[in-house]
């Protein structure tokens, strides 16, 4: 929790779970927020925890300022779901850094709003999407299909005009990267066994000691994670870099 955290992290991925609390003689269900990122190493690292009453835009706030507070710096891209007060945070506290809108979660969003017959070729459309050689082929399949959902699902076709963009960046970094930059997934796999091992316990006296055991799992998993085999080859995004820093010199000197 206090850690300095001295080194760039290029990805983060943030994401929440609920547990049940005892407070004031009631038991409620309290947020834990967790973020976790990949080192300028290519290696995994639970950067931080915090248990709140809930989660809103001042308790996200609260967690990243925790964070940038202990040295967090170097962060390019940032994955979540789509909670308006996470998201709002994310802006606040990093701007100028891409957000990427989990994928998987979005395309749950997008099926839930069509009839069964068309969820396929919906799923199919948006898989193309998802896997576009770059953000400009994504860019033009997605106005593709809001133009084919326009008259048959309006609503949709609007939200996908709106919030589409959000769930492509990750095609603005090396293709070799985006599988496991696109979903928060790995990290939803690490709340699943913080719930393994807290359904046992069902509810916590209070905050402190959900904290104490959920940090001592991230504790373990975060040390597992550092020590094991690298997750990304980092080389990669700094060659994509120095590319398009080489590129952008060019237009200024043809300009």
């Amino acid at each position: 929790l206090k850690r300095p955290l001295d080194e760039p992290y290029p990805y983060v991925f943030v994401d929440a779970r609920y547990e049940k609390i005892r407070r004031d003689h009631k038991v409620e269900s309290n947020g834990v927020l967790i973020a976790k990122g990949v080192n300028s190493q290519g290696k995994r690292d639970l950067l931080g925890v915090q248990v709140c009453n809930t989660e809103n835009e001042t308790t996200w706030s609260d967690f990243f300022e925790s964070l940038i507070q202990r040295g967090l710096k170097g962060v390019l891209l940032v994955i979540s779901d789509d909670h308006g007060g996470l998201v709002n945070a994310i802006e606040k506290h990093f701007p100028g850094t891409q957000w990427q809108r989990c994928q998987v979660h979005f395309m749950k969003n997008v099926l839930d709003k069509v009839r069964g017959r068309d969820k396929a070729w919906v799923k199919s459309r948006l898989s193309d999407i998802f896997l576009a050689p770059d953000k400009q082929a994504g860019f033009a399949r997605l106005q593709q299909l809001v133009a084919d959902l326009a008259d048959r699902y309006p609503s949709l076709a609007d939200l996908l005009e709106a919030d589409g963009e959000d769930a492509l960046a990750c095609l603005n970094f090396p293709s070799q990267h985006r599988r496991r930059i696109r979903t928060t997934n790995g990290l939803e796999r690490f709340n699943q066994e913080i719930k393994r091992r807290t359904r046992i316990i069902r509810i916590f006296p209070n905050q402190a000691s959900a904290l104490r055991l959920i940090g001592a799992l991230c504790m373990e998993q975060s040390e597992e994670w550092l020590t094991g085999k690298q997750y990304l080859d980092m080389s990669l995004l700094e060659k994509l870099n120095q590319e398009q820093e080489a590129e952008l010199r060019l237009e200024m000197t043809a300009a």
